[in-house]
Formats: structure tokens, sequence, C-alpha cells
């Protein structure tokens, strides 16, 4: 994400320490006590696209976000910044979808959006049958947990954990299974990205793919539905890139929607369906290949 602006991401290691206690062998469909839950919204069809689409897992409906700057001499709330300006966009269970634009253009608060971490300013923002809009913080976290899995640009590993502690991480902090178990679940994580061998190494002993595939074991932890990434392979070369994304098209394959942001057009070529954002409007929509 980018350094220093209004989406920021400093919230890796917050979203991780928020996420409270959850209940083993709860439906993941299940909405919190309290959220409105809607009818999933059937993605939108578009030319070449097949007579029937899959019901939308992600919906933004009419969505306005602005960002404030600090307050001014008498604490007002400052100048408004718009980021997003009456978005529409519905992503079907199981597609895989890349966000391209310019820097500032609104595509990372998109993926803030979805995950919970920033509310709209104006419109709806319904992932997985539930209105996050509606929501606590409390009810969020508790949502993201069990919904959301994000990958970081700059990976976001505790640093004095190991690769299997760091794997195991979200497990521990949503108290999910007996340790054992929790052990065997990241284990098994790990050795799907690639690292069955290296779980008893730090981060620093790592390289900077390593990390990433780290990272890409630990968002999938929970086994979410949704894997969200704002430029995850931002810190990686070319050919590293490349493996991550083929790593990331292995779990969609097997029914993960994965919804990531890129400024790379060859990166984003690999996902089924491209939107494009300019000045916090979409302007672009391949709609999904066949």
């Amino acid at each position: 994400m980018r350094p220093g602006g209004p989406a920021a991401d400093d919230n890796g290691m917050r979203l991780l320490a928020r996420s409270p206690e959850r209940r083993v062998g709860r439906s993941r469909d299940a909405a919190e006590p309290g959220s409105t839950t809607t009818v999933p919204a059937t993605a939108p069809q578009r030319t070449g696209q097949a007579q029937s689409a899959a019901p939308a897992i992600i919906e933004l409906a009419r969505v306005e976000k602005i960002y404030h700057s600090a307050g001014g001499r008498r604490g007002g709330r400052g100048v408004g910044f718009p980021a997003l300006s009456g978005v529409d966009l519905a992503i079907a269970a199981g597609e895989m979808v890349a966000i391209t634009g310019p820097s500032g253009s609104g595509k990372t608060t998109i993926i803030n959006l979805i995950a919970g971490i920033d509310r709209p300013t104006a419109g709806t923002v319904t992932v997985s049958g539930s209105r996050l809009d509606q929501m606590t913080e409390e009810m969020l976290a508790v949502w993201r947990g069990r919904t959301i899995g994000i990958v970081f640009q700059f990976f976001q590993l505790m640093p004095t954990l190991t690769a299997m502690e760091n794997a195991t991480l979200p497990l521990d902090l949503a108290r999910l299974g007996p340790p054992r178990e929790r052990k065997v679940r990241a284990s098994h994580h790990l050795a799907t990205v690639g690292l069955g061998d290296r779980g008893d190494r730090l981060p620093l002993e790592l390289s900077g793919g390593e990390q990433q595939r780290v990272a890409i074991a630990r968002a999938m932890a929970c086994e979410p539905p949704i894997l969200l990434g704002d430029e995850p392979t931002g810190n990686l070369d070319t050919g590293l890139a490349r493996d991550m994304f083929e790593l990331l098209k292995g779990l969609n394959e097997n029914g993960t929607t994965v919804v990531y942001v890129t400024h790379d057009q060859a990166l984003a070529g690999m996902a089924s369906r491209i939107v494009s954002v300019r000045d916090g409007l979409i302007t672009g929509d391949s709609g999904r290949r066949p």
C-alpha cells in the first residue's frame, strides 16, 4: 500500500491482533449477531458472458469514500479528498479479479472497503452476505477473521516468530481448534506454498519470495473464502512475482475468490477479469473470460 496516503496500511498487525475468539464448528456463511445480511446478488452480465451468472460474493453499490485532512484551526474536519465517486462493482464467487489503475486512483480504497478496514462515506458494501457498512468494529474483527485473508506488499510478518509460528498466528488468535491441530494445518499451508522444510526459520533467514510465501500461508490459515492482495508482489522481482501469482491461481482454482491490486499489466493479465480504476471511478471492466 502507498506509504503515507490516506489509505496507507499500518493495519496488518492490527488486523491480526484484534481478531477475537472464534467458535469452532460455526458455519462460515453465518452472519455475526446484529449484522444485516442480504440475499447474495448476481454478478452483472456482460457481452460474451454466459447466460447464467454466479451469485456475487462481493458487491459495492453506489459507494463513495471521502478522506478528510486534519482539522483546521477551529477543530473542523479539514479538507475532503474524494477517493471513490459512486462505484458499483459485483464480483462472483470463484472469480480471480485484478484491479488496476494509477497511484491515487482509488484501487487500494476498494480493497480496504472489501476487507472492512475502511467504511464508505455513502453507499453499501456487502461481502459474503454481510453488510459491512452496518457492522461494529468488534463484529468486523470476528467477520474478517473467518472470511478474509489479506496479503500485504510488505509481508507484515512478526520478526521474532518462525515461519511456522507466523502461519499459525491467525489460528492461535481465533483459538480455532486444539494447538496440535493448528500446527498441522499451518504445516499443510506452508507445504502448499513450497516451504514445508522452512517452518523453523525466522523471517530474516528467508528470502523476500519466501517471506511472501509465508504471508500467503498465513492469509489462508483459517481457509477464508476470499483472498485479497494489495500489490502483493510489489517487492519481488519479475520471476518471483509470477511464481507468487501461480500460487494465487492455484488457490483460485480450488475455489477461493481472489481480488488483487497491481500496477503490472502482465500480472493483471493472469486474472480472469480486469477492473480498471481512475479518479475514483471504474473506467473499464473486462468481464469474466470463458
